[in-house]
């Protein structure tokens, strides 16, 4: 039998998978994606929404105004309890955005589709071997696939890190939902709170939340439900425990029926030892597990894959070293860990007994204080990364790219607008380049305005000058290969 071959092969099609392939393809990599679901429209209903750092990642590939049509603009960003404002950062998408992930999905699909990324639906990856070329990949029906790289990005029961043998380490869960979208008459909608945890029935997407009838007619409205479960499971439940849940909680289960998905997550929360095994690639799900809390877990998975693709196509094309990917891990993971740290700790907010309550009270206070509240509003917003890159000359060095409006030989245009191919970036400020305005970054605030800067593919700045081109051949050395 042929053993189809590819540059790259990932495992997964959800929105870490399907980033990835994008990217990849922007890149110019021979990629495919192995997807069990059939169609896009079956997607996890678990993301609610993304988060201003994601929005601005879109934006520099030219399609965020594709999200943005399907949503709805909010301030999503909050912590125990309390909103946190980021309206007043230096950001063209200084908001969240209410999306649900069914939605998010189909828009995604829709690029990567027209950008050609290729898609073998209805089947899983089983199993693979490795050397040092490459993976040879099995598939559930039977094929075979053989690659330089596997890339796994399918979630947190990932087979790609299980057959890789990379530890998962962590913390069990400690209390389990179930979520489900489904039709109901005269639902309870809003947020409740018990001594166990929150709960809750909303519009189904945020779209629907400005029709009357939140996409149904009469009585009868399309929900989303999460509800707090009696029982610490892992289990998908079925229809009838949703029934019994939704009884327990408010006393009557809404005549639910029409359930288009059911599933179950709970907070434990793991982090993959290492994001790479000689061939093998982790990224989303599959190299990070979490609480919902907070609604990180999308918003994390787009990161995972912007940060990868443009060192992994380097790699790829010969133009960058394998050691190029050790920085995926040495940036994300510790980026991610800290996201883990606080999803456990928003788990915890969560519950209503009277310590828990105090607690709640007491951190509330506290972000009533300018700065922490603009520290944690950086932080949730993703507003605030900064990578390590070694010995900084400038503020910017590893941060985002603020997205100016500049002139280049006299025609204006944006930064982001020159990132939509996904290549690096070198800008001279002065005679070609023009920028007037303030230098600002969200938490941190003005900086002195650099006199270049070199831009890596994902939008975050690998070196700038100060008056001279001291450290530039080293910069263009680490990431590029010693060119653009």
């Amino acid at each position: 039998m042929t053993i189809e071959e590819h540059e790259v092969v990932i495992a997964g099609g959800g929105p870490t998978g399907m980033m990835l392939a994008a990217e990849l393809v922007l890149a110019k990599v021979d990629v495919v994606v192995v997807e069990r679901r059939t169609t896009p429209e079956l997607a996890s209903a678990r993301g609610r929404g993304l988060h201003a750092r994601t929005i601005e990642l879109l934006d520099q590939r030219g399609v965020a105004d594709r999200f943005i049509a399907k949503g709805q603009r909010a301030q999503v960003a909050a912590f125990g309890g309390t909103v946190l404002d980021i309206s007043d950062f230096p950001t063209r998408h200084a908001y969240g955005l209410a999306l649900v992930q069914s939605q998010f999905e189909l828009v995604l699909h829709e690029w990567a589709s027209e950008l050609g990324v290729k898609f073998l639906r209805g089947c899983d990856v089983t199993s693979f071997t490795q050397d040092d070329a490459g993976a040879t990949v099995a598939l559930s029906d039977g094929r075979s696939l053989r690659a330089r790289w596997l890339v796994g990005c399918d979630g947190g029961r990932s087979v790609v890190r299980k057959t890789a043998g990379i530890d998962f380490p962590g913390w069990d869960a400690s209390i389990s939902y179930i979520i489900a979208e489904a039709t109901m008459t005269e639902p309870a909608l809003g947020l409740r709170r018990d001594a166990k945890g929150t709960y809750a029935i909303g519009p189904h997407d945020a779209s629907e939340s400005r029709r009357p009838a939140f996409g149904g007619s009469g009585d009868q409205k399309r929900v989303g439900i999460v509800l707090r479960d009696e029982h610490v499971e892992d289990a998908e439940p079925t229809a009838s425990e949703l029934s019994r849940a939704l009884i327990a909680l408010y006393g009557s289960d809404f005549d639910v029926r029409d359930i288009t998905y059911l599933s179950r997550f709970t907070d434990a929360t793991r982090q993959a030892a290492s994001y790479r095994a000689g061939r093998v690639l982790l990224g989303g799900d599959a190299a990070h597990v979490h609480s919902p809390m907070g609604g990180q877990g999308l918003n994390l998975g787009i990161h995972d894959a912007v940060n990868l693709a443009w060192k992994l196509a380097r790699v790829v094309h010969g133009t960058s070293p394998e050691s190029l990917l050790d920085t995926y891990q040495a940036e994300r993971h510790p980026i991610t860990a800290r996201v883990l740290r606080m999803t456990m700790a928003q788990t915890a907010l969560s519950r209503a007994d009277e310590r828990t309550k105090a607690l709640g009270e007491t951190v509330s206070e506290m972000l009533r204080v300018p700065e922490a509240r603009k520290r944690w509003a950086g932080f949730m917003s993703g507003l605030d990364i900064g990578y390590d890159l070694g010995e900084a000359n400038h503020p910017l060095v590893g941060r985002r790219m603020p997205d100016l409006d500049i002139e280049i030989e006299g025609k204006p245009t944006r930064v982001f607008a020159l990132l939509h191919e996904a290549r690096p970036l070198l800008l001279r400020f002065g005679t070609d380049v023009r920028y007037d305005g303030k230098w600002e970054l969200p938490v941190i605030g003005e900086v002195a305005p650099p006199s270049a800067v070199l831009v890596r593919p994902d939008g975050y700045v690998a070196w700038a000058g100060e008056k001279s081109d001291a450290g530039l051949r080293d910069a263009l050395a680490r990431w590029f290969g010693g060119s653009l």
